[in-house]
């Protein structure tokens, strides 16, 4: 039994991993796509693009999709707190302040799951290990990103509160996103995105009229890796942790995101890191594990 669990927990957190790493690369993809194309218009296609991909990946493994009127309410409202508010939120705000700055304010949700989760749901248990993880995590963030990455706090301070308001929609559907339990992740995935594009294809043709855009090959690119991998890929993993790792954990990846995040932008935007990132890391990697590994051998992680 125990092997199993560790065998479990093992591969859970090595999607988590994933998951970092495939929204990590988000921030730069929105940068570089939002340079020539509106962020209406990039969302509406990042979310049609991707929900169209898992619904081909659901058709060639046999799943079918809920026609269900009560479950698709239930897609919308989860469209509306993982994609449609916050994405778009995140990619205008990329065009007045930096991705490293971004990265940094956007880390942040796993404090207001935490925050949500013991003063309103209460679904799971918040323990004090649960609450030093989140303090070891946004110090190893302050760290990896370095105080000079507030220095123009002020100036884009809309910027700022836009995107801090899509963290907190990030952890209101990290909540919510349990209640999908029992059906395939792919589902809530596929059809949450769908969900998405329904809203913002029409508020991209009203608002940025798309067919009068010029993009560039990089922004193209950008976009089709955003759909792809930061978003295709990710919310297949997502949904599936939501149910294994819960809400709280899930939403550690906020965590991991950083470093990775920050060297993507090191890579492809010429962004460079903290001196002490290295320290930073350590305190991220503690701040995960406190919020994410099973404490005692009752604590396994369940799969389905």
């Amino acid at each position: 039994m125990d092997s199993r669990q560790d065998s479990n927990i093992t591969i859970e957190l090595a999607l988590l991993v994933a998951l970092a790493t495939l929204w990590g690369g988000s921030y730069t993809f929105i940068k570089l796509g939002v340079a020539t194309i509106p962020p209406i218009t990039l969302i509406a296609a990042r979310t049609a693009i991707a929900g169209l991909l898992l619904m081909a990946v659901m058709w060639a493994r046999g799943i079918k999709m809920s026609t269900d009127g009560a479950t698709w309410q239930r897609f919308a409202f989860q469209a509306v707190l993982n994609s449609v508010i916050p994405w778009t939120l995140i990619a205008w705000s990329e065009r007045h302040v930096d991705a490293a700055l971004a990265t940094i304010l956007n880390s942040a949700g796993p404090i207001f799951t935490f925050l949500l989760t013991a003063i309103v749901t209460r679904h799971e248990t918040t323990t004090p290990r649960k609450l030093l993880g989140v303090v070891a995590g946004m110090a190893g963030i302050l760290l990896i990103v370095g105080v000079d990455a507030f220095r123009d706090i002020g100036s884009g301070l809309i910027a700022e509160a836009a995107i801090i308001t899509a963290t907190i929609c990030y952890a209101c559907a990290a909540i919510f996103g349990r209640s999908f339990k029992g059906l395939d992740p792919m589902a809530p995935a596929a059809g949450s995105l769908l969900a998405g594009a329904a809203v913002l294809i029409p508020a991209s043709l009203i608002v940025e009229r798309p067919w009068t855009l010029s993009p560039s090959l990089s922004s193209v690119l950008a976009l089709l890796a955003l759909a792809t991998f930061s978003t295709a890929a990710a919310f297949a993993i997502y949904f599936r942790l939501i149910q294994t790792l819960g809400s709280v954990g899930t939403t550690a990846q906020a965590y991991l995101r950083v470093p990775i995040g920050v060297a993507i932008s090191v890579a492809f935007l010429g962004e460079t890191l903290s001196r002490t990132a290295w320290i930073g890391l350590a305190c991220v990697v503690v701040g995960v594990a406190a919020m994410t590994i099973p404490a005692g051998r009752r604590a396994g992680v369940k799969t389905s």
